[in-house]
């Protein structure tokens, strides 16, 4: 059990859907953010597959969900976020995507990126891991050890950088926990903008999300808090 305290100068969350950060770590960016953190947030996916009603224009929701993806970064306060429009259910760990995301950490140079744990595949009995949760989450392992950190990796991409944290969330074998027992509201409130995922459930964010916090905090020894299984690479 480990409480994870230290707040680094820069940050980024990189996720398949609109929605993904939200539900894995709106607590703890936010926590970053107040305690002055640079945090950026790259969002993989479109999102046009998103739970909805038959017949609905795949261009229209994928345009909704952007617009709740800029409403919750404003509420977490993040310093910048941005969306590759990647379809829903044809993300894979190419080339094409290492080099993109290598770009994109050679740019930003965070100390800390958070990302989701791959190897989370089955829920109990009733929820497989999406596979643009597992294929993004190989792919962001892959740009983070070794090839943001090698310069012979996409020389093209930047200057080398590596990246001395990462943090797996939806993860079955979380070691760390962040306390978010102050900054659960914005979290709640951040959620709360991806309206077109919630429907009728929006009424229940609140419970919902205090109760899943409560357990990872009684899991963390913290009324409130996110988990994350953390790796650790040299500088």
């Amino acid at each position: 059990m480990a409480a994870l305290s230290e707040t680094p100068a820069r940050a980024l969350a990189i996720f398949a859907h609109p929605d993904d950060p939200e539900v894995s770590c709106a607590g703890t960016l936010t926590r970053w953010v107040a305690d002055g953190c640079e945090v950026h947030l790259l969002i993989a996916n479109a999102g046009e597959k998103g739970a909805a009603p038959p017949g609905t224009d795949p261009l229209a929701l994928a345009a909704r969900r952007a617009a709740e993806a800029d409403a919750a970064a404003s509420v977490m306060g993040l310093a910048g976020h941005e969306m590759l429009g990647i379809p829903d259910g044809e993300l894979e760990n190419t080339v094409e995507l290492r080099a993109e995301l290598v770009r994109r950490i050679r740019a930003l140079r965070p100390e800390v990126v958070i990302a989701p744990d791959p190897t989370s595949v089955f829920f109990g009995s009733g929820y497989v891991n999406h596979h643009d949760h597992r294929a993004l989450g190989w792919t962001v392992l892959d740009a983070c050890a070794p090839m943001a950190a090698s310069p012979l990796y996409f020389p093209e991409a930047g200057p080398a950088h590596q990246v001395t944290t990462v943090l797996l969330s939806g993860t079955l074998e979380p070691d760390v926990w962040v306390d978010i027992s102050e900054h659960l509201p914005a979290k709640v409130a951040a959620l709360r903008c991806h309206a077109s995922q919630l429907g009728d459930g929006i009424d229940l964010v609140t419970q919902v999300v205090e109760a899943r916090a409560a357990e990872a905090g009684q899991a963390g020894g913290m009324r409130y808090a996110e988990g994350f299984r953390r790796l650790s690479f040299r500088a």
